[in-house]
């Protein structure tokens, strides 16, 4: 008698993320979401007539925008999580093997040793914190006007103007590779990643 469906395909699985770990990535990416919009909305001028209520739109990214590292810190809670964060914060020997292979263009899955995570999200996410924690920064002396001089605010704009474009084009970028990985899309999505996918994807990862 074969087993259930679900069965066989749980032994066949490995767990990737717990449900507070999905819980934090998909309420940073919605804040971040509105982050994004509202900025469009505000810096285009097309979106800013088709969509109008400026003082709404500005009122809802202050707050998006202020809330943005929330989950995250409510997350250090988590032993787990925190486990993660130190995984994706060492940058291990094989880390510049597998980004030689990247730049080198070599997909063999050999030449591209990760663990856990590979060296691309590790840099992905060590950037997307820094670039947030300006953005905070120079947000907060856009927003409270008396606290800094004016050529602290003037430049305080030209970054956080800037740095959102930069942040639009690799948030892009970081969404594309998502598309054309559905079992790591999946990994986020349940939690469960296929044994086959993690050997061969992130063969030193040892879950």
């Amino acid at each position: 008698m074969n087993p259930p469906a679900d069965t066989a395909r749980a032994t066949t699985d490995v767990r990737r993320f717990t449900a507070l770990q999905r819980w934090i990535h998909r309420t940073t990416a919605a804040l971040m979401g509105v982050c994004v919009v509202t900025a469009a909305c505000l810096y285009v001028p097309q979106l800013a007539e088709l969509v109008g209520r400026r003082a709404l739109v500005v009122t809802l990214h202050q707050w998006a925008g202020l809330a943005l590292p929330l989950p995250v810190l409510a997350g250090l809670a988590s032993r787990t999580f925190r486990a993660d964060l130190g995984r994706l914060n060492r940058f291990r020997p094989y880390d510049r093997a597998w980004l030689r292979a990247v730049l080198h263009r070599d997909g063999r899955p050999e030449s591209r040793p990760a663990g856990k995570f590979n060296a691309g999200q590790k840099i992905y996410a060590s950037w997307i914190a820094g670039a947030t924690l300006v953005m905070l920064g120079t947000g907060l002396m856009m927003w409270f006007t008396h606290l800094t001089p004016l050529l602290w605010r003037t430049s305080a704009t030209f970054v956080h103007d800037w740095l959102a474009l930069t942040i639009g084009i690799v948030l892009a970028g970081h969404i594309g590779m998502a598309l054309a990985d559905p079992e790591s899309r999946r990994g986020l999505r349940t939690g469960r990643v296929t044994r086959a996918w993690a050997a061969r994807e992130h063969p030193l990862w040892r879950p």
